[in-house]
């Protein structure tokens, strides 16, 4: 099974502006990410704006990013929705194209409990023989899991990770404790990539990635060379850039930094709306601090 480690971005998917997909964009991107070095690729997840795209939409652009990848990294499909039911046929149809992992978020918009959740990931794993990465973000679905499920999850064969995008660094420390050395413990969150890494865990999938790819990457690279210093100030750099775009405005500002860099970020899909002008400088100027652009 594919046990996940390093830094891999939760990848958004360029629209244009009348919100098509923008496939020739996508392979650059894909190209970008890779040749910085970084450890996956997690496709169609919530940067992914996988919930504004149909089962074909989604299903085209995994296909898209595993044949530019093509090899080159492992390919993690973004699946999960409020059924069990959907949740197994998108992960089903994302094995057939051939990904190496899926990335399953938790039940959504009617939250379901801590039992709820438990036998949500055990008829997904028993349905299909896959790795699962499973996903906790309570911020989107109003539901935290709790570690005690997490460990319990990490008897299942099939299940090598999970990225927690609580935020809480107590609680990441708490699935280290239960579950380290049995699954991959990953951040969700940019900020916490070293101190998950220095705390026992193996790496990220965060948003900042996107953008800050080679940045990303180092804080990882430098952790397992054993250059703490090194490790802790790569972190420092990008925390004032991941706040900007993942806290404060999201996916369209992490859309608008790709396009500053001259990559193919595009437009977000409806309802979401590009970013102000008066953002794109405040964008740009820290693009300029990091020397990025």
């Amino acid at each position: 099974m594919y046990k996940p480690k390093g830094v891999i971005p939760p990848h958004i998917t360029p629209f244009t502006e009348k919100g098509e997909l923008d496939e020739a964009g996508l392979r650059g991107d894909v190209d970008f990410w890779i040749e910085a070095g970084v450890s996956g690729l997690a496709t169609c997840g919530s940067n992914g704006e996988a919930v504004y795209m149909s089962s074909e939409e989604r299903c085209r652009v995994i296909d898209i990013v595993l044949d530019q990848a093509n090899g080159r990294v492992p390919v993690i499909a973004g699946t999960g929705a409020p059924s069990t039911r959907e949740a197994i046929a998108q992960t089903r149809e994302a094995k057939n194209l051939g990904v190496d992992a899926v990335l399953v978020v938790t039940p959504y918009f009617l939250p379901p409990n801590q039992a709820e959740i438990l036998s949500y990931y055990q008829d997904i794993s028993q349905a299909v023989d896959l790795s699962i990465i499973l996903y906790n973000v309570p911020k989107f679905t109003a539901i935290n899991m709790e570690p005690w499920v997490v460990a319990r999850l990490a008897e299942f064969d099939n299940v090598v990770g999970i990225k927690d995008s609580s935020g809480d660094m107590r609680q990441m420390q708490s699935l280290i404790n239960v579950a380290g050395g049995k699954i991959s413990i990953l951040s969700g969150a940019g900020n916490l990539v070293f101190p998950c890494l220095a705390s026992g865990g193996d790496g990220g999938i965060v948003a900042v990635a996107n953008v800050a790819p080679k940045k990303s990457v180092e804080i990882y690279q430098h952790f397992i060379n054993s250059d703490l210093v090194g490790a802790r100030e790569a972190q420092a750099e990008i925390v004032v850039l991941n706040d900007f775009v993942t806290k404060q405005y999201g996916v369209p500002a992490v859309k608008a930094a790709l396009n500053l860099l001259g990559q193919h970020g595009g437009y977000p899909r409806r309802p979401l709306l590009p970013v102000s002008e008066r953002v794109k400088e405040e964008l740009k100027s820290i693009l300029l601090s990091l020397k990025l652009i």
